[in-house]
C-alpha cells in the first residue's frame, strides 16, 4: 500500500512506524507565489477566533452565527498576511532594530534580566517558542511598515474638508477644561528612612533631565515604579474635579510641556508633566485639526488597503483548492487548481519513505493579526 501525499512528499520517519494503510498526511488548500496555506493552518485559525469571541462574551447561537460569518474571510486574511510579508521582502524593507528594541521594552517592563528567563516567559504569555514569537513580530511589522509606505502615506485629507466638518459638527467638539497629563513616580513604599533622600535626589535628577530635554516618556518607562511606565508615564485626560485640588491648581495654571518639581506624595515621589490643555468651551480648529483629519482618514484607509491587496493578487502566482473560497479574490483573476496529473510527486511509496533518512518539516505557518491603522496621516492644507 502507498502513502499518499496531497502536493509535496513530507519526510516521515522510517522504519516499524510506518503504516500499511492510505494517510493523508496534509492537505493543501492555497499555493501563493512558492508559499502553501493548509488546512491545518485554516483549522487552528479557526480555533483562534472561536477562542478570541468567546472572551468577547459570546455564546451559543450567538457564539457560532458570528463565527461563521467570520471564518468565511479565514483564506482571505492568511492570503493578505503571505502577500504583504512578501512584499515587504521584496522591497527590502528591514524591521531587525524594530524587532530588538520592542523586545527589549517588553523583557525591561516585566523586569526580566536573565534572557532565558525571558524566553521562558514569552513562551508561557504566548503559548509559542521565542523564535516563533520574535519572527511573528517581525511579520507583523514588516506589514506594518509596508502598508505605511505603500498605503497609508498615500492618502491625502484636504484641509478644506477638515474645516468643512468642523463648521458642520461644532457640537462634537464643545469640551469641559480638561488637562493631559504624564507621570513618573519614585516609590517609596517599603523602604527605610535613611533611603528617603536618595530616593528624592532620582526624582530631582529626573525632572532636571526632563527640562534640559530628554523624552519624558522614555523617561517613565525606564524609571518610573507606576503601572503607567509601561504607557510610557500617559495618564489621559483630566477633569479639573478628578484631581486633588493641589495638584489641579498647579497643571491647569501651567502651559503644554511644563514638567512640575517632584511632588512629595503618600506612596512616593511624583512628577508630572502636562502633555495637552483643552479650555472650556468650542475648541479652536487648530486643537481639534488633527483628531478631524484622522476621523476622515479612517474611511479612507480600509478601502485603500484591500484596493492594495487586489493589486498584490493580480500579480502574484495564486492557486485555490476547489472547495475553499478566497473572499479577497481580485476580479478576473484565474486562480483554479492545477490538475492532479499536473501535481508530481501525486504518491510516495513505503519504500521510498523508509528510504529517506533525515526528516524535515516544511508545512507549519504563523497565522497574524492584521496590521493596524495607525500609520501617518497626510493632512494638505488647500
Amino acid at each position: 500500500m502507498k502513502l499518499r501525499f496531497c502536493v509535496l512528499p513530507v519526510c516521515l520517519a522510517a522504519g516499524a512506524a510506518l503504516a500499511s494503510d492510505v494517510r493523508i498526511i496534509e492537505q493543501v488548500v492555497a499555493k501563493v507565489n512558492g508559499e502553501i496555506v493548509t488546512a491545518s493552518e485554516l483549522a487552528r485559525n479557526r480555533r483562534l477566533l472561536e477562542g478570541e469571541l468567546k472572551q468577547q462574551g459570546l455564546t451559543g447561537v450567538k457564539l457560532q452565527t458570528e463565527l461563521a460569518q467570520r471564518e468565511k474571510d479565514l483564506l482571505r486574511d492568511r492570503i493578505d498576511s503571505m502577500l504583504l510579508v512578501q512584499k515587504a521582502k521584496e522591497l527590502d524593507i528591514n524591521v531587525d532594530s524594530e524587532v530588538t528594541k520592542q523586545l527589549a521594552d517588553i523583557q525591561r517592563n516585566f523586569k526580566i534580566a536573565d534572557q532565558d528567563k525571558f524566553h521562558d516567559f514569552v513562551h508561557e504569555q504566548s503559548g509559542m517558542q521565542f523564535e516563533d514569537y520574535r519572527q511573528q513580530m517581525r511579520e507583523e511589522l514588516l506589514k506594518r511598515r509596508l502598508i505605511g509606505e505603500q498605503v497609508g502615506s498615500k492618502i491625502t485629507v484636504p484641509h478644506s474638508d477638515v474645516e468643512k466638518y468642523y463648521k458642520e459638527h461644532q457640537d462634537e467638539f464643545v469640551r469641559e477644561e480638561r488637562v493631559f497629563l504624564s507621570e513618573i513616580l519614585i516609590s517609596t513604599a517599603g523602604k527605610e528612612e535613611k533611603e528617603i533622600p536618595a530616593l528624592e535626589k532620582k526624582a530631582k535628577s529626573l525632572v532636571e533631565r526632563a527640562r534640559n530635554g530628554e523624552k519624558f516618556p522614555e523617561l517613565a518607562r525606564d524609571n518610573s515604579d507606576s503601572d503607567s511606565a509601561k504607557d510610557m508615564g500617559q495618564l489621559g485626560p483630566a477633569a479639573r474635579k478628578d484631581l486633588q485640588a493641589k495638584i489641579a491648581d498647579l497643571v491647569f495654571s501651567q502651559q503644554r510641556g511644563y514638567v512640575s518639581d517632584p511632588i512629595r506624595a503618600q506612596n512616593g515621589f511624583l512628577i508630572l508633566r502636562v502633555d495637552d490643555k483643552h479650555t472650556a468651551g468650542l475648541a479652536p480648529l487648530e486643537e481639534v485639526d488633527n483628531e478631524i483629519t484622522q476621523k476622515l482618514y479612517q474611511p479612507l484607509y480600509e478601502p485603500s488597503i484591500r484596493n492594495y491587496l487586489t493589486t498584490l493578487r493580480k500579480d502574484a502566482f495564486l492557486e485555490i483548492r476547489e472547495g475553499f473560497l478566497d473572499s479577497g479574490a481580485a476580479p478576473g483573476k484565474d486562480t483554479s487548481w492545477q490538475s492532479a496529473a499536473q501535481l508530481k510527486p501525486q504518491t510516495v511509496s513505503k519504500e521510498e519513505v523508509a528510504s529517506v533518512v533525515h526528516t524535515k518539516r516544511i508545512l507549519w505557518m504563523i497565522p497574524l493579526p492584521f496590521a493596524s491603522a495607525g500609520e501617518k496621516v497626510k493632512n494638505t492644507k488647500k
